[in-house]
């Protein structure tokens, strides 16, 4: 008598038309997904221009330009969120409707339902990646751009409260700033005959001339100036009223070289390494110093009393420390790490995407009844300590000094590591 045929079913690969057909529900949910972050982050994005720029009678299409120009860093924030949120709704409601039971019947296994959610991620995290390496840098230097444009027009965005301001060929340090009225004003400038003036008054006030033109109104002026060849030969003056114009081409801020946030990857990465070169050099400069003052002080030590070093000996003592604090304050150099920082970060962020897919499907898998929704909330709260453990970072890395790489991607790694914890754990069952 043969043996009695058992009813297991083999292993099947997904076909061609259910991958299409999971794509196709991720892909739907994940644009859901995507229209609200972006949402949220563009309203965000008004808000923080409301008190600066809307207040200031700016016009309507200047400020539509600056938002238009602020998008691709919504989208690349948004992108990896709506992801994570796409497809717990997507495994949810599969879940809910019962096709993953008839796919797990039909002998398909987990891993293979994860291919189609993988896929998605991959798709959305090079996409993002490409928004956040190239459309976020050319974004962020036009609203640079614009934005001093606007300045000029609306002198009052540029004048805050205790700042300083840096212009083409002049620089203003200034207190309280109430309205157009400005108290305690320092300006620094350069002459067009090579000349450095400083100029100083107790009470200011902003006003607009002539067209693309700003100028101030100084009371009880002290104005130095000197040449910049022969700092002995200066002169001075004092004023009961003085006037202090700037044209446009010197109220629009210098262009400066871009920070971290405006360039590609590639740029960053050679720009780190320079600054490490010089890091290195400037420590190695410093550390032979260091040799030399260690140097002074043993040849002082052994000279003994009465000696011309021994008389130098506390002189010594604070020059040596003094290039030792300089050499442990080198090595925390804190606009390095911001550079790495925002390189790890133009990773980090897009491929967040792709971490999300496995900690999503297991737990979309979890949902029972309403699906949707609850993948919809689930993936909003993560989302939220996501960003929370993100910012941590960022501050932990630039004010203490905490590993940029860490920094930036230890809210991916936490992500991946519970998804494959889980998706091990269930494969197994």
């Amino acid at each position: 008598m043969t043996g009695s045929p058992t009813n297991k079913i083999p292993n099947r690969f997904l076909s061609k038309t259910i991958f299409l057909y999971i794509v196709k529900e991720t892909f739907f949910a994940f644009s859901v997904c995507f229209l609200f972050f972006f949402f949220i982050f563009f309203v965000n994005q008004l808000l923080l221009m409301a008190g600066q720029i809307l207040s200031k009678r700016v016009p309507v299409f200047q400020v539509a330009l600056l938002v238009f120009y602020a998008i691709p860093s919504i989208i690349a924030l948004a992108a990896p969120f709506a992801s994570l949120s796409g497809t717990l709704m997507t495994i949810g409601r599969l879940s809910t409707d019962n096709e993953i039971l008839v796919l797990l019947s039909s002998g398909i296994s987990y891993a293979n339902i994860i291919g189609p959610a993988l896929f998605v991620g991959i798709v959305i995290s090079v996409l993002s990646f490409c928004a956040n390496d190239i459309l976020l840098p050319a974004g962020t230097i036009q609203f640079s751009r614009l934005y001093r444009r606007v300045a000029v027009s609306s002198p009052g965005l540029e004048f805050e409260s205790n700042s300083v301001k840096r212009f083409k060929n002049t620089v203003i340090i200034n207190g309280q700033v109430s309205g157009r009225a400005i108290n305690d004003i320092i300006i620094l400038d350069r002459t067009g005959e090579g000349e450095r003036r400083v100029i100083v008054s107790k009470e200011a006030s902003l006003r607009e001339s002539e067209k693309n033109r700003i100028s101030i109104d100084l009371k009880d002026a002290f104005v130095q100036m000197g040449k910049e060849t022969d700092r002995r030969n200066y002169d001075y003056a004092s004023s009961g009223g003085l006037t202090y114009t700037m044209s446009q081409e010197d109220a629009v801020q210098a262009v400066y070289d871009p920070g971290p946030r405006e360039m590609s990857s590639v740029d960053v990465r050679v720009e780190i390494k320079k600054k490490e070169e010089a890091l290195h050099a400037g420590i190695n400069r410093e550390k032979r110093n260091l040799a030399g003052r260690a140097l002074l002080l043993e040849d002082a030590l052994r000279a003994g009393p009465g000696s011309s070093g021994w008389r130098r000996i506390e002189d010594l003592e604070d020059e040596y420390l003094a290039n030792l604090s300089t050499v442990s304050a080198m090595k925390r150099d804190r606009i390095l790490s911001i550079y790495r920082l925002e390189f790890y970060k133009k990773f980090s962020i897009p491929f967040g995407a792709l971490c999300f897919v496995f900690l999503a499907v297991t737990l979309g898998l979890l949902a029972k009844k309403s699906g949707q929704t609850v993948g919809f909330l689930i993936g909003v709260i993560i989302s939220v300590l996501y960003w929370a453990l993100l910012l941590g970072g960022q501050t932990a890395g630039t004010q203490l000094g905490f590993s940029p790489f860490w920094s930036m991607w230890l809210p991916n790694i936490l992500s991946l590591g519970a998804g494959l914890i889980l998706v091990l754990y269930r494969l197994r069952r």
